[in-house]
């Protein structure tokens, strides 16, 4: 490949004014400049390789998004939630003319892509990973933990998330439901994993410190119904799983109401109903959470708790932008009572 050098020899000129012509063509003389540039066409050459700038300046312009849990690119894209939250960060990389780069978060890429992505910053879906938070700090780039709290001097934006579990189960309680049937999000790959009431063990396989928050939620509101948790099914999916609905129909046959801690999950169960002929609300109520734009355009419409998740990604991304000392977050819910949710038919 042609270089700086072979264009100013063959323009006649030093490598200092091939450079200038390039990165700072004001400075060159106008019949000078057409000279360097024909030589550069004549040789092919297409000017210096932003990468070394780059690296010389160590400033990107950019900044780096890991999704929360151990989920590829693909899973954000199709994810609603993973959606609105890019949009999010993508509109103050915009206001700010930074780029937004997504970074893969799969268990055996995530490390090392903390470690080697060319940004200024990172949003990163979580904190359970130790080495991930630390791989962050050594690199002494600001970063911002969404939906976890990681201490005082470690930006964070989460959701009220126990708020949100106590009003969804006295919503349903206050329709006449006792028998629940409660979707987790599972943070690693994988089938289903069916936690079903008796077993000795029912700790969550995958959650992270949101999910374990939300259930604290789910059994306070269900022991104020006189209710208890451990009666009640618990079981992990990832969000977009296909085969959810199909486990939770088969599984929890005597469940009138099915609690899922993601619009996603929830939104798999509408469909599973649909393809099964079993009619929402008038058999089974269902409720998600989140709050995306999906949740009320499904059939019925789906009742959820609410979150703003746009506000919640350019809020990550302006906190990085910012580079400020360390804040951390606590974003309101509301729960939206749509046509998934009615009374128990039995």
């Amino acid at each position: 490949m042609p270089t700086l050098d072979d264009v100013g020899r063959a323009a006649g000129v030093s490598r200092g004014t091939v450079s200038n012509v390039f990165n700072r063509p004001e400075l060159v003389r106008p019949e000078l400049r057409e000279r360097v540039e024909a030589a550069a066409r004549a040789l092919g050459y297409g000017g210096p390789d932003p990468r070394g700038r780059l690296l010389k300046e160590g400033k990107f312009n950019a900044i780096g998004f890991m999704p929360p849990g151990a989920y590829p690119i693909a899973e954000v894209i199709r994810s609603p939630y993973g959606r609105e939250l890019v949009l999010g960060a993508a509109q103050a990389c915009d206001a700010a003319g930074a780029t937004l780069s997504l970074v893969n978060g799969t268990d055996d890429t995530r490390i090392a892509s903390i470690r080697e992505a060319l940004v200024d910053g990172f949003i990163l879906g979580h904190s359970a990973d130790i080495d991930l938070v630390s791989s962050a700090k050594r690199r002494r780039l600001p970063f911002v933990i969404v939906e976890s709290d990681a201490g005082p001097d470690v930006n964070s934006i989460r959701t009220d998330g126990r708020k949100g579990a106590l009003a969804v189960i006295r919503h349903l309680t206050g329709l006449g439901h006792r028998n629940f049937a409660i979707l987790s999000i599972r943070r690693t790959a994988g089938p289903a994993i069916v936690h079903m009431p008796g077993e000795t063990e029912r700790a969550l396989a995958s959650g992270f410190a949101l999910d374990h928050e939300r259930l604290g939620g789910f059994a306070d509101a269900l022991a104020e119904a006189g209710l208890s948790i451990g009666r009640m099914p618990i079981i992990e999916t990832t969000p977009g799983d296909p085969d959810a609905g199909a486990v939770v129909f088969d599984q929890c046959g005597d469940a009138t109401a099915i609690v899922a801690m993601s619009d996603w999950q929830a939104i798999t169960v509408l469909d599973e109903a649909l393809r099964r002929g079993i009619h929402v609300p008038g058999t089974v109520s269902v409720t998600g959470f989140d709050g995306t734009a999906e949740s009320a355009r499904t059939t019925p419409p789906l009742t959820t708790v609410a979150q703003d998740i746009v506000g919640k990604g350019r809020m990550a991304a302006e906190m990085i932008l910012a580079n400020a000392p360390p804040r951390q977050v606590v974003m309101p819910v509301e729960l939206v009572v749509r046509g998934s949710t009615a009374r128990p038919h039995r």
